[in-house]
Parts: C-alpha cells; structure tokens; sequence
C-alpha cells in the first residue's frame, strides 16, 4: 500500500515513461524529470537492477550528469540481501529522484519486494522525493502491476497476469511500450479484473508526469491511453473461460498527448495545455 503524506507535506511526482525515450537529440522526459527531482540541486539515484546488460546504469548516470544533476548514483541489487544494507539505505535516503531503468519487471519485483529498500522508496515518496522509471521501471511503479501478457487489441480472460508492484500509488494500472506493441487488450483485461483502477499504457518516448495533486500531465512525442473503468456497468470476466474474449460495458477512452492532463481524483481530462508541433 502507498506510505501515508506526512500532514503538511506533498507527495512526491511519479513518472512512468513508455520506454525508448529520446537520449540523444530532444531529452526533454528526462530533463523535466530531473526539473521535478531538483533541478540543478538533484540528487539522483539509478536503479538499473531490471536490466541485465551492464552499461545500462552508466548510460543513465551520463544522460543525468551531461543534464545538469548535482550528483548521480547508480545502484544495482544482485540479491535481496543487497536491500538490507545499511549505506545503500542511507544513500537512498538522501536522493531527490529515484529512476528505475527498463528491463524485466519480475526481476524488480523479486529482488525487491517486500525489502526495506522498497520501504524506503515508498516512505520518501510520500516525503516528496521523485520517482520514476521507464518501460519495466515504469510498470513496477503502482501496487498493481502488469507482469506479463499478450499483445492484441481485444480483452481476452486469461491474457494478463499481475503481480504486485512497488505500491507508490493504488490508482492506476501501467502498461508501456502500448501503440508500438499492440497492448491495448491487456490493459482492458487487467481493468477486467477490477475496474477501480485508472489503466494508463504509455507508448515508447512518451512520460505521465503524476504530480502530488493527483494530476497527470503528457510529454514526450507520443500519446498516452487513459481507461477509466470507474463508470463499467458489466463485465463477463468471472463467467467466460480462459482464451475467451471479454465483454465490457461502459469504459470511457481518452487519448492524451504532450501538454493535455488528466485528474485521477476527478476523472476529468484536458487538453486546455495543449502543445501541438509543427515542421
């Protein structure tokens, strides 16, 4: 479950990214990132533990400091032994912004989870510390996470399998990599499962920038998918068999791009900030 806001104090931002965002020509996902983690002053810690390619953290640690970061950190966890040292705690304790890279979600999950080292990042982002991550960094980041699926458009009973994620949030379900993979069935099917959840699939270089007010706001180049299941009048997930197509009644869609915001508390979206590109 999310850590309580102490009274007085804000939420940190949360900010899943879609995976493959722009590091070399137009960083703005991770420049604003790190706007909202310090800025100058930011302290960031990268947690490249998803991945198993070595280079992956130093890449980060390079993006953060050519960006401008006062200090970056890489911290990888080879076992959940590695959660319960004592520096790596303080360390993370120190941090402005916590950034999980891409990789593989499960790997995440099962080194971390139920660690004081996910302790600590729940707790300090309900101190106001930023945390976000990309592709499987950014599915780990709400307490219920997609961790595998099939690609498709339509909701199929038995086609998404969750597991528990970090829990910085209950109110929404991610899915990443979303147009270029096709993955809009398996969100619909994880909402199948429980509708109270908003489902938001990211597609690659794009950014939900979460602030403390519950509000989600768009960069990067592509879209991001909102389903709000919150007004389904049916759905047939407990009666059809495994590898049947769902039925759904009343889900309401919004596609969102960069500028456009949607309220998690209101359900309420806009496009009142809406920044269009032209060549």
């Amino acid at each position: 479950m999310p850590s309580k806001v102490p009274e007085g104090e804000s939420r940190g931002w949360i900010v899943p990214i879609g995976g493959a965002e722009n590091k070399e020509n137009d960083r703005r996902i991770l420049s604003r990132f790190l706007e909202v983690s310090g800025g100058r002053d930011a302290d960031v810690v990268v947690i490249p533990t998803a991945s198993r390619l070595h280079e992956t953290g130093s890449r980060y640690e390079r993006l953060f400091q050519e960006l401008g970061a006062a200090r970056v950190t890489v911290m990888d966890f080879d076992t959940r032994r590695d959660c319960h040292e004592v520096g790596r705690l303080e360390r993370l304790g120190q941090a402005s912004g916590i950034f999980f890279t891409g990789g593989n979600q499960l790997r995440l999950t099962t080194l971390l989870g139920g660690t004081p080292v996910a302790k600590v990042i729940r707790t300090r982002n309900a101190h106001g510390v930023t945390v976000g991550g990309t592709s499987a960094g950014a599915s780990i980041l709400s307490e219920h996470m997609i961790a595998y699926g099939d690609d498709g458009s339509s909701a199929v009973s038995g086609s998404v399998r969750l597991a528990p994620g970090l829990g910085l949030t209950n109110r929404f379900v991610i899915d990443q990599h979303f147009r270029q993979r096709d993955r809009l069935g398996r969100l619909l099917t994880a909402l199948a499962y429980n509708p109270f959840a908003v489902g938001i699939g990211l597609d690659e270089d794009t950014a939900a920038f979460i602030g403390p007010d519950n509000s989600l706001e768009v960069e990067g180049s592509g879209a991001v998918t909102v389903v709000d299941a919150a007004e389904v009048a049916f759905t047939s997930m407990d009666i059809v068999d495994e590898g049947q197509p769902i039925c759904m009644l009343g889900l309401k869609m919004h596609l969102l791009v960069a500028g456009a915001t949607f309220n998690l508390h209101t359900r309420i979206a806009s496009a009142d900030n809406l920044r269009v590109h032209k060549e």
